[in-house]
């Protein structure tokens, strides 16, 4: 039997096995609380500096204090990926708002509980294509952004976890959610882009999507190899009428869509365009950046 994995929980390692939070934890009890979901590719993690910049932005915007610097934290999941002894991994960073009364007043809880989870996770990039997949337009629209926004990365996902069983139900892969206007958002846990007679449209913050940290990569990536993009308003039907469609995340990587809700999109597989950005973004995420400073650097070594 192997060595147990170790869990960062307020500032101590535990093993897994040992590592719990308080049922009247608020992140439990209520979502409330926030977190990242980090790659590592081959020793080093991918844009680290900037999950941890989007975590303390998540973090402001609902009046949670992590007691934690910026600092201090880059080198807790660091140092969660040394203990485990990981190089290719999947990084959870969560943080809380800590255990209090039964009530959703922020005030009962008097401090956050952090931890952070490393597991292995091979990557699917490289020199292969990436996998196709269903999709269907969700029934379920996308929270307001004067609701629960989806620009804070928070603990409620239940607005995505609906999306995704409605997909399953369908025989589906994954959803892909509009806003309250009806136009294009997000996928379930990634962002939706699509090709149409050579250009590449996303759509826009306005939409209610997360900030997505692969998205801005990758629009950075289309314009490097002379892609245009428009970040704008979509609609249902340029998705059903595109070239090509595709989904991005840190989890997910790129994914090219093959149909939604029924209709094939494109040539049904995997088009050029998606291919190329596929391979082009394989070389960014697995190339180390050895001696550029971590503000810099696409990846912050282990």
């Amino acid at each position: 039997m192997g060595k147990e994995p170790l869990i960062y929980l307020d500032g101590k390692f535990q093993e897994k096995s040992k590592a719990v939070v308080s049922v009247f934890d608020h992140g439990l009890l209520y979502g409330d609380g926030v977190f990242e979901g980090i790659r590592a590719y081959n020793g080093s993690v991918f844009r680290l500096v900037d999950h941890i910049n989007r975590l303390y932005d998540s973090a402001k915007s609902i009046r949670l204090r992590i007691p934690l610097t910026k600092h201090e934290m880059t080198e807790a999941v660091l140092e969660t990926i040394r203990r485990n002894e990981l190089r290719d991994a999947y990084v959870r960073l969560v943080i809380t708002r800590g255990a209090g009364d039964l009530g959703v007043d922020p005030s009962l809880c008097k401090n956050p509980t952090v931890f952070i989870i490393a597991e292995p996770m091979a990557s699917m990039l490289g020199p292969r294509e990436p996998k196709a997949i269903r999709a269907i337009i969700s029934s379920y629209r996308r929270d307001r952004v004067d609701a629960t926004s989806h620009e804070i990365k928070s603990l409620n996902y239940m607005n995505s976890i609906l999306a995704k069983i409605e997909a399953t139900s369908s025989g589906a892969d994954d959803a892909i959610l509009l806003d309250q206007r009806g136009f294009v958002s997000e996928a379930s846990v990634s962002n939706v882009f699509l090709a149409k007679n050579g250009k590449i449209a996303t759509p826009s913050h306005g939409a209610g999507i997360l900030h997505g940290i692969t998205r801005e990569r990758v629009i950075r990536l289309c314009s490097d190899v002379g892609l245009e993009v428009q970040e704008r308003d979509v609609t249902p039907f340029e998705l059903t009428t595109a070239d090509e469609v595709f989904l991005v995340g840190t989890k997910s990587e790129i994914l090219s869509v093959g149909s939604i809700s029924g209709v094939k999109v494109g040539s049904g597989g995997v088009g050029p365009i998606t291919k190329r950005l596929y391979q082009e973004f394989s070389s960014v995420v697995l190339r180390a950046e050895e001696g550029t400073p971590a503000y810099e650097a696409e990846s912050v070594s282990v």
